[in-house]
C-alpha cells in the first residue's frame, strides 16, 4: 500500500465470496470526478475495513476482513463482506456496516441499497417471525382467504366509544381485523386504555353475532418501554396482535419489541410509515424489497409491502419481490434480487393497503394471491350505505374472488357489491 489511494484494493472481479459470505447490492452513480472503480472501493473500503488513506499498521488478519466489490456493471454492484465483520443477532450494527458512512461519501452521487444476502450463520441469530402466515391464520381460524382489515376513517378524531362502534359495524360486516392508524396511538380525544377497552367490549358483541374470530391491529407505538407495557394491557385482554410502527421505532427497539412479545403471545403488524424517506427515490436510499427482508429478519408476521394500482407509490416490481421476500422459503436471484435461503424461519403476510376500493380487489388479488392481507379504509367507510355495507362488499368480494366468481356477478347478487361499484367503478386511484 502506498500513497493516499487504496481503494483499488477493495475490488476484484476475480473474486469468489465464500458461503457464509454476507452479500449486498447496490445500485450507484459516481460523482463526476470519480471513477467506477474508485467508487467501488470505497463503497467496499467504507463499509468495512479502509479508511481514507494507507496506515502505517495493517496485519494481515485485518486484510483478510476487507469486503470485495466482485462484480458489477455502469449501474450496479455486488459487494462480499467476511462473516467476522457482524455481530450475530445485531441489526443495527449490520446496517452500520452496509447502510452507514458510505451514504455520504462525496465520491458517490447516489447509491441504493437493493438487498443483502444472509448467510445461514447469520440468519439463525435472528428469530423470524413468531406466528407467521401458519400461526395467524391458525389462530383467526382462517384456512385459505385473504385476511381483511380496516381502518376506522377519518385517521384520527374518533373518541373511543366512537372508534369502537365502528370497529363493531366493520365486523358484523364481515370484515376480520380493525386496524388503528399509523399516527394513532394515546391522544387526548382517544386514549390507549379507553380504546383497548372498548374495543374488547365490542368485539364480544360482534362474535356472538357472526360466530367468527375478530381481531385488532392496535398501535402500542411509543417508548419502547411503553410500548411494551401497551402490549400487555392488549395481552391481557386476549387480543392477538400489537401493531408497531416500525420504521420510526427503530430496528433496536423492534428487536426488543420482538422479544417481548414472544413471552406476551402477541403477533407484530407492522406498519411502515417513513419507509418513503428513503425507499421512494429508485437511485438512492433503500428498496423496499430490502426493508421487508431485514423486518421478516426480526421477526414481524404482517407487513404493509404497497397496492401497484392504489394512492401510494409501490412499483409492481417492488412490491412482488416485497411479497416474494416475505412469503417465500426460497427466493431466487433475479433484477434487484439476491438469492435467499430462509431456512426455517417461517412467512409472513404482505398487506396491500392505500386508497384501494372494492371494484380493484379483485385486481390486487389476482396480483398477490390469497396469501396477504386486503385493508380498505375509505373503500369501507366512504360506502353510500354506511360502513357495515362497506365492510360486507369487500367480505363477498373476497369469498366470491376465492369461489372463481367474477365480480359483475358479485354485483348483481348482493346490493352492496353494486352500490360500491356504482361510486367507485373499477378506477385506479391516484
Amino acid at each position: 500500500m502506498s500513497g493516499t489511494e487504496w481503494y483499488h484494493e477493495f475490488v476484484d472481479d476475480g473474486y469468489t465470496p465464500p458461503e457464509d459470505a454476507l452479500l449486498a447490492l447496490f445500485s450507484f452513480r459516481p460523482d463526476a470526478d470519480t471513477s467506477t472503480e474508485e467508487a467501488l472501493g470505497r463503497i467496499a473500503s467504507e463499509s468495512s475495513v479502509g479508511t481514507w488513506t494507507t496506515l502505517a499498521q495493517m496485519p494481515d488478519r485485518i486484510l483478510d476482513m476487507k469486503a470485495m466489490a466482485y462484480r458489477w456493471s455502469d449501474e450496479l454492484a455486488w459487494v462480499s463482506y467476511p462473516i467476522e465483520l457482524w455481530e450475530p443477532g445485531n441489526l443495527p450494527q449490520l446496517l452500520s456496516g452496509v447502510a452507514g458512512n458510505i451514504f455520504g461519501m462525496k465520491a458517490v452521487d447516489r447509491l441504493r441499497l437493493l438487498d443483502v444476502h444472509i448467510p445461514p450463520a447469520l440468519l439463525e441469530s435472528f428469530p423470524g417471525p413468531r406466528q407467521g402466515i401458519p400461526g395467524i391464520r391458525e389462530r383467526l381460524g382462517i384456512p385459505d382467504r385473504a385476511l381483511t382489515a380496516s381502518v376506522p376513517k377519518p385517521k384520527l378524531g374518533w373518541s373511543a366509544q366512537e372508534h369502537g362502534e365502528l370497529a363493531y359495524e366493520t365486523w358484523v360486516g364481515g370484515i376480520d381485523l380493525v386496524k388503528d392508524d399509523e399516527n394513532l396511538t394515546s391522544q387526548a380525544f382517544n386514549r390507549f386504555e379507553e380504546r383497548v377497552t372498548e374495543l374488547t367490549r365490542q368485539r364480544e358483541l360482534a362474535e356472538a353475532e357472526t360466530g367468527e374470530t375478530k381481531s385488532a391491529l392496535i398501535n402500542v407505538t411509543a417508548e419502547t418501554n411503553e410500548a411494551i407495557r401497551r402490549a400487555e394491557i392488549l395481552a391481557d385482554q386476549g387480543w392477538e396482535y400489537a401493531m408497531v410502527d416500525v420504521v420510526t421505532t427503530g430496528f433496536a427497539g423492534l428487536q426488543t419489541l420482538r422479544e417481548a412479545f414472544e413471552d406476551l403471545g402477541l403477533a407484530i403488524h407492522a406498519h411502515r410509515a417513513m419507509h418513503a424517506m428513503f425507499t421512494k427515490d429508485e437511485t438512492h436510499g433503500m428498496a423496499m424489497p430490502c426493508l421487508a427482508k431485514l423486518l421478516r429478519l426480526v421477526g414481524v408476521d404482517q407487513l404493509h409491502t404497497g397496492t401497484i394500482i392504489g394512492k401510494l407509490v409501490s412499483p409492481e416490481a417492488e412490491v412482488l419481490a416485497s411479497n416474494d421476500t416475505l412469503r417465500e422459503a426460497k427466493v431466487s436471484a433475479r433484477e434487484g434480487l439476491l438469492d435467499q435461503d430462509w431456512g426455517d424461519h417461517k412467512p409472513a403476510f404482505p398487506v396491500s393497503s392505500g386508497g384501494l376500493h372494492t371494484g380493484i380487489v379483485p385486481d390486487i388479488l389476482d396480483t398477490f394471491g390469497h396469501d396477504c392481507v386486503i385493508q380498505l379504509g375509505g373503500g369501507v367507510h366512504g360506502h353510500p350505505d354506511g360502513t357495515r355495507a362497506g365492510a360486507r362488499a369487500l367480505r363477498r368480494v373476497i369469498d366470491g374472488h376465492l369461489a372463481g366468481e367474477d365480480l359483475d356477478t358479485m354485483a348483481q347478487e348482493d346490493p352492496a357489491v353494486a352500490q360500491a361499484l356504482e361510486k367507485w367503478g373499477r378506477e385506479h386511484p391516484k
